[in-house]
């Protein structure tokens, strides 16, 4: 048992040494685990498979030494017994005086070793032993007692047993340091003679010893062996199903990655072919399907496309009688000058919604270009703000601006910029209910984010994920100043995302709502974190305040701003 601890705790420092190794080879096993499924399953089955092993390691050890030694003992106490009787008959007559006790226990115990064991058919297999002849009285002192033999290394323990008349027996190592020997003790006592007697037996356990040692190197050589047939087999059995998995696996990146043709090899017809197949079949109609998508975006962009086209004459002529028409409203009924008005109004969004549906055509296409430069972000804002702070009076909502005191350098595209942030600014006046409207600006190593937050109606549960949608509208009952398409939330995202950057939304019912602009610093610059949370954290107060100074109906709007506005929607 010792020494199989003894190696277990070798085996143990072994595997230390080796994972310590390992881990200076920088082998993450975390990573290793996780990621190889044979990795796993050949762990799985070491850590399994040892512990079976060892659980029978140490019950068959158990079950041949516990066999050896009742072997052993029966034998002992049979070869006793036989030497019990010649010392009895030996020792029958003896004198009772001290000074002829020990000769007569010294020749006693000489015809004792010279017994034949053939006498006693079951005495043979008990092999050598050391045989002590002892007197003592366990009524007197122990420097009393008349001994012949090794009496020292009887234990006191079997000695007070055959003492007080009782066989007994007992495994006990004895010896000096350096020579210990493991002994089974067998003890007697002699009856027939005038004084105490007792007879002890020493028998060496060294055979036994060196054969349990065997069995346990047996079996801990045949345990490593047999656990490494077991990995083998394992990484052999497990390599033939991970194989085709890692295969299949690979195909789909490449399927995902756009390579359409992908398909799997089939070999034989066992599960992993079926399922080879599977994938097959299924990549095809996946396949069909995303062509026929294709053909079916593209015929409808290119629908959307020629029809926006096609309108643009015939509003043109329109749009010029609606002109004519309007510079003449005053010599006109009062009923048809207002008629003339509406049509001019309806005029004005008509052809912002074909100004819009001509935009997203395009970048549904892909063929929007990226004209960014790199300039100051800030003034982009402050134009804005100016642009929105007539819509803002007539809806009595302040604009309050937060930017930083420095430049803002950053390779941007102002005309989307600017558009994303009339869209936003314009979408908050309208649902602000009247309370202010906060524009914020910040700035990190890698990035720039704009939020534009108001107070009013605010977002239900799960709209903030809707708000993108084209023709979405959080209450399409609601009356809007702006007079939007429905479009311009969705034109802003994209724009968002053809800088590199993203546009979210949060908001909370009767909390307002607020919008995160987050725009790389250069392009192609990769970024990790906005510089302004959401939701938002704004304290109330502590920003530059824009009251609007020009109530509705009293407001000027120049020519140049007008023109610049349809230019844009165009």
């Amino acid at each position: 048992m010792s020494r199989l601890v003894a190696v277990g705790r070798a085996t143990a420092a072994t595997g230390r040494r080796v994972a310590a190794f390992l881990r200076r080879r920088s082998i993450d096993f975390g990573e290793l685990w996780r990621q190889s499924l044979q990795f796993r399953v050949t762990i799985s089955t070491l850590a399994l498979s040892s512990a079976v092993v060892f659980v029978l390691g140490m019950v068959l050890q158990n079950q041949i030494t516990d066999r050896l030694i009742e072997t052993k003992k029966t034998a002992a106490i049979a070869q006793t017994r036989a030497i019990l009787d010649s010392a009895e008959s030996e020792l029958s007559g003896i004198d009772a005086a001290t000074d002829d006790l020990k000769p007569r226990l010294e020749n006693a115990l000489r015809k004792i070793t010279s017994v034949p064991t053939g006498q006693d058919p079951t005495s043979a297999s008990a092999g050598a032993f050391e045989p002590v002849l002892a007197s003592a009285d366990p009524g007197k002192s122990v420097e009393t007692n008349v001994v012949a033999g090794p009496f020292d290394k009887v234990t006191p323990r079997l000695r007070q047993f055959v003492e007080g008349e009782q066989f007994s027996e007992q495994i006990h190592t004895a010896g000096p340091e350096g020579a210990r020997t493991t002994y089974l003790m067998i003890g007697a006592p002699i009856t027939g003679a005038p004084r105490p007697l007792q007879l002890y037996l020493l028998f060496p356990l060294t055979a036994e010893q060196n054969t349990v040692s065997t069995v346990q190197n047996t079996l801990l050589v045949g345990g490593l062996v047999l656990l490494f047939l077991l990995v083998l087999i394992t990484n052999l059995v497990t390599r033939q199903v991970v194989h085709p998995v890692r295969r299949a696996a690979a195909a789909a990146e490449r399927f995902a990655d756009g390579d359409l043709d992908q398909r799997l090899g089939v070999l034989g017809e066992d599960d992993l072919a079926k399922l080879a197949q599977s994938y097959n079949e299924m990549a095809a109609s996946i396949q069909r399907q995303i062509r026929q998508l294709e053909e079916f975006g593209q015929l409808q962009r290119r629908f959307t496309s020629d029809v926006s086209h096609e309108l643009r004459t015939p509003l043109t002529t329109v749009r010029m009688a609606a002109d004519v028409l309007h510079a003449s409203r005053e010599q006109f009924p009062p009923g048809l000058a207002r008629s003339t008005e509406l049509l001019v109004d309806e005029l004005d969004r008509f052809e912002a919604l074909l100004g819009d549906l001509l935009e997203i055509s395009r970048l549904d296409a892909g063929v929007e270009e990226l004209s960014a430069e790199l300039i100051d972000a800030r003034p982009i804002v402050r134009r804005v703000v100016e642009q929105v702070k007539v819509i803002a009076g007539e809806a009595g909502s302040a604009l309050e601006i937060e930017l930083p005191d420095t430049p803002v350098e950053a390779e941007l595209d102002a005309r989307r910029v600017e558009r994303i942030l009339r869209n936003l600014l314009a979408n908050a006046v309208d649902h602000s209910e009247g309370e202010p409207v906060r524009v914020r600006m910040a700035t990190n190593e890698h990035a720039l984010a704009i939020t534009v937050q108001d107070f009013g109606v605010g977002l239900r549960t799960g709209e903030a994920g809707l708000v993108f949608n084209r023709f979405w509208r959080a209450d399409p009952s609601r009356n809007r100043r702006t007079g939007g398409t429905g479009l311009g939330l969705a034109i802003s995202l994209e724009d968002a995302k053809l800088h590199g950057g993203e546009l979210e939304a949060w908001g909370e019912p009767d909390r307002g709502a607020c919008f995160r602009l987050t725009l790389p610093l250069r392009q192609g610059e990769e970024w990790e974190q906005s510089p302004l949370d959401l939701p938002p954290d704004v304290p109330p107060g502590g920003f530059i305040g824009i009251e609007p100074d020009e109530p509705a109906g009293e407001v000027s709007v120049t020519p140049d701003l007008v023109a610049a506005e349809r230019e844009e929607v165009r």
